[in-house]
């Protein structure tokens, strides 16, 4: 296992992946606890600092650069700081960029988290603002996102979409990528937060339990429902695998041919932060797969790259020198 995952990271590198989704700015604005307001029972924070991070499918796009993967980014951004700051942030990791178009009528999606701390304080998240734009895409803005696809969807290796419910992935846009990567055999992971259902033909669906079980319509409560979901899932989509992360019971891995696989977490007793885990996974397994690999050790090495990231604060990546250790010291003799 650790010789098989080890050939894998390296056949990864500079692995063409196209990532298609809603492109989304983590904002982080910091302060320092000053008082207690006059106005209302409320802190007043001494502004610190403040910083973007890739978020939603532009941490995915992230993920698969900082693994070493040639990107291309496919998405929209406003006319804004916190799209231009995105735009900045992932060619500065040799990110693609020319599938980011910029809509002048709609904000880029920004998640902004207000951190306060002190000297004798944890820092921590007091309130958290969200801004977006669900109205349908505007019809050029779509073509363009559509002829960008498919002028370069053919040099691809893998292919991730990640649809947070911000309807930049249109369904003239899922149907022309699920047909395209079924007629070239293109690997393509689908991670969707609230419809999942639309993406049938994908190579592999990508959920959480919670987004599993809404989608089948009943609860995980066992190992009986979790298997249930999980074929229920590769019949209706017409997947090769399912892929459902289960937090800190680590993920099951459904695939076509029956087989079902339990992996557990490797690190549980230091699970430390799991923000934008879920990207890591989809990162790393697409990669593992356009670069030949099974499901199975797919799987197993989106996992390993999940307990890295879970160590970290905040939105984070994993390098291959730090999947080269994990692996070396998880699957040591195996």
């Amino acid at each position: 296992m650790n010789k098989a995952l080890l050939e894998i990271v390296e056949k990864m590198q500079k692995r063409k992946i196209m990532v298609i989704g809603d492109m989304v700015a983590d904002v982080y604005l910091e302060g320092k606890i000053s008082r207690i307001s006059r106005e209302a029972p409320v802190l007043i924070l001494e502004h610190t600092a403040e910083k973007v991070v890739p978020g939603g499918a532009s941490n995915a796009v992230h993920n698969t650069a900082t693994l070493s993967g040639s990107v291309y980014a496919v998405g929209v951004v406003g006319d804004d700081f916190a799209g231009q700051e995105l735009a900045r942030i992932l060619q500065s990791k040799t990110v693609d960029v020319g599938g980011l178009t910029v809509d002048t009528s709609r904000p880029t999606i920004t998640k902004t988290r207000v951190m306060a701390g002190g000297q004798a304080t944890v820092r921590q998240q007091i309130v958290r603002i969200d801004k977006e734009n669900k109205q349908a895409l505007d019809a050029k803005i779509e073509q363009f996102v559509k002829d960008y696809i498919a002028t370069h969807i053919t040099q691809m290796h893998g292919v991730v979409i990640s649809d947070y419910g911000s309807n930049t992935v249109t369904p003239s846009i899922i149907s022309s990528v699920m047909n395209t990567c079924q007629n070239l055999d293109i690997p393509c992971i689908v991670d969707s937060r609230y419809n999942i259902m639309a993406y049938h033909g994908v190579t592999v669906v990508k959920q959480n339990e919670s987004e599993a079980a809404k989608a089948v319509g009943y609860d995980i409560v066992d190992q009986d429902t979790l298997l249930s979901a999980g074929n229920t899932l590769l019949e209706k989509l017409d997947a090769q695998a399912v892929l459902i992360t289960l937090g800190p019971d680590g993920m099951g891995l459904f695939e076509k041919s029956g087989k079902f696989t339990h992996i557990p977490v490797t690190n549980k007793s230091e699970v430390y932060d799991v923000t934008g885990a879920g990207d890591t996974v989809v990162a790393t397994m697409i990669l593992a797969l356009a670069a030949g690999a099974s499901y199975g050790h797919a799987a197993r090495l989106s996992n390993v790259a999940a307990g890295i990231v879970v160590k970290k604060p905040g939105t984070a990546t994993a390098t291959p020198s730090e999947l080269r250790q994990a692996i070396g010291e998880h699957f040591e003799g195996k």
